[in-house]
């Protein structure tokens, strides 16, 4: 379907125009109808599906053609983290180009001017507010935030945002709005809680489900199978010397992947130490010197981000030519997310997952979820040799005293043990709207 099929108006049409938007997304052709109809709705997608147009774009229909008022809030968006709000505040300014709508982000991590900014905006009545639950909460205790006009309510990554211990935050902020009013759910998956939560929220909502999407097929998926303390000179050795089908040899733009940030701190000390350029995100950092790396990075001063989940759904650069797996995810759908950074706009692109024997039952699940087997190649030269998976789970499941050891991160011999046991020309890509050139 192409967007100017659609019952939109003519000022969201050109925004769409001037973008080089024309064809919708499986997601954006289910939902758009439906919230255009007025209906609630939940949708079930993934980041880069192109749900975050799938409905702003019927909200600024509706603010375009209805008569809504100017000086009241009239959207709210709830988001997990700063990096999504900050990057749907972007997608509004793209699609509202054209029309007279403000839109205030609310995100934690600010000194007191951005607060004050942030208040003014929720006090005056910005059209759109894209929030963070924590930061949202804060300045309602201040009691001087009217929600009583607001129209649409959008909670997007539900999923993420229960995970992140919201849930009693987000029902908290229903409560100060309307009873009359669309409401609008996007998540990843559809557990207890999230359908608890829509219970309570949504009324009588619409259904969009979209598949899980596999991994882009130019990305070169790899899984070295080592131990935790191999871990530090693999990643070194891939950044360094591992090539591309294509020729290419040279790797430098990266996100390594951790699971606590613990270890993307220490792994910026080592790599640093080493001179390569590097920058470490994670959430002890200020706003300011969060976005000084992202800027750092998207413009090319630092080659390599080392970072936890953080900005695994929230980052949006197109040249990524290599995501690494520090840690194994957990959840196979995080490592879809994860290694989705990398080949867009038709390029190639390689991930390469390290996998310890605990986390080998993870990495079957990985495998599950998008229906392929991952190349498991031996550890590159100097690395030491990768374990005997099978060996290791007989071991893991003995007695005891082998429960206890580990082995070695130079693959020479046990030492102690594992604890054994994510008209108008497409812009190619995930369908979300960058913000045109003023």
């Amino acid at each position: 379907m192409y967007f100017d099929e659609l019952p939109l108006d003519d000022t969201v049409l050109d925004a769409l125009d001037a973008m080089n938007f024309e064809e919708c997304t499986p997601i954006q052709e289910q939902a758009i109808p439906p919230l255009l109809e007025g209906h609630d709705l939940i949708g079930v997608a993934q980041t880069g599906t192109g749900k975050t147009a799938a409905y702003l774009l019927p909200i600024l229909n509706e603010l375009a053609t209805g008569q809504y008022p100017q000086d009241s809030i009239n959207c709210l968006i709830m988001a997990p983290t700063r990096e999504l709000a900050q990057q749907i505040d972007r997608q509004v300014e793209g699609f509202a180009y054209f029309m007279p709508f403000s839109s205030v982000a609310v995100y934690g991590g600010n000194d007191g001017i951005r607060y004050e900014q942030e208040r003014r905006g929720l006090t005056l009545g910005a059209d759109i507010i894209i929030a963070t639950p924590g930061r949202l909460i804060s300045h309602l205790t201040t009691g001087k935030i009217d929600f009583s006009r607001v129209s649409f309510f959008i909670l997007d990554e539900a999923d993420r945002m229960l995970d992140m211990g919201f849930y009693d935050d987000i029902m908290k902020i229903a409560s100060y709005l309307p009873k009359e009013r669309q409401t609008i759910m996007f998540s990843a998956t559809m557990p207890d809680d999230i359908q608890k939560l829509a219970h309570n929220i949504l009324h009588n909502p619409v259904e969009v489900k979209i598949a899980v999407s596999k991994p882009a097929e130019k990305i070169r998926q790899i899984a070295y199978i080592c131990y935790d303390g191999m871990k530090d000179n693999l990643v070194r050795s891939v950044v360094e010397h591992c090539p591309f089908d294509n020729g290419e040899s040279s790797v430098d733009r990266v996100i390594i992947f951790c699971a606590k940030k613990t270890k993307v701190r220490e792994l910026g000390r080592t790599f640093r130490m080493k001179g390569l350029s590097v920058g470490a995100m994670h959430s002890d950092l200020t706003q300011q010197e969060r976005d000084t790396i992202m800027r750092d990075f998207r413009n090319g001063h630092i080659n390599i981000l080392i970072a936890t989940d953080i900005v695994s759904r929230g980052i949006d650069i197109d040249d990524i030519q290599m995501v690494i797996n520090y840690d194994t995810p957990h959840d196979p759908e995080d490592y879809v997310h994860r290694i989705g950074r990398t080949a867009r706009a038709n390029r190639d692109g390689m991930a390469v997952t390290l996998v310890t024997p605990h986390d080998y039952p993870n990495l079957q699940k990985i495998e599950k979820l998008i229906e392929k087997e991952i190349d498991k190649p031996d550890l590159p030269e100097g690395c030491g040799e990768k374990p005997d998976i099978k060996n290791v789970n007989r071991k893991s499941h003995g007695s005891s005293d082998n429960r206890h050891r580990k082995h070695g991160h130079k693959g020479s011999g046990p030492r102690r043990n594992t604890r054994g046991r994510g008209g108008r020309r497409p812009s190619k890509g995930n369908g979300t709207a960058p913000t045109p050139q003023r």
